[in-house]
């Protein structure tokens, strides 16, 4: 069992490393927030990231990209499962140019994260681009 409040704070503390690491371009911060087997579906074009290790080698391509986007995703709420170390995370993301600032995608995200080890870790990530 795992006290909800406490974990709603963690994974948010967690998420903001996300986001900074995506605005740093630091893989070796992105690599202990995932889980081995995490899966990722991204929201344009559904593409099925399956592993940390391939999700890492996107996050690589993407930070090598001329016309860069920098990913911020938002918590909107976190419910932590009364059962197992377990919690799902609803938010919106954006995308915005390294370059210019100019937001150039956005939408919705969910979030599956389980306690392993004392730490929280994403299983399972599912993206819809909305704008």
């Amino acid at each position: 069992m795992t006290d909800a409040k406490s974990a709603d704070l963690a994974i948010r503390l967690r998420r903001a490393t996300f986001n900074r690491a995506l605005a740093e371009a630091d893989l070796n911060a992105i690599g202990p927030l995932l889980s081995q087997q995490v899966v990722m579906v991204t929201g344009t074009d559904s593409a099925i990231l399956a592993g940390r290790k391939a999700q890492l080698l996107a996050w690589k391509r993407e930070f090598a990209a001329k016309d860069r986007l920098i990913y911020t995703r938002t918590p909107d709420s976190i419910a932590t499962s009364p059962i197992e170390p377990m919690a799902m995370e609803h938010g919106h993301w954006q995308g915005v140019s390294a370059a210019s600032g100019q937001m150039l995608a956005a939408g919705s995200y969910t979030a599956k994260w389980r306690a392993v080890g004392g730490e929280w870790v994403i299983e399972a990530e599912i993206y819809l681009t909305m704008a």
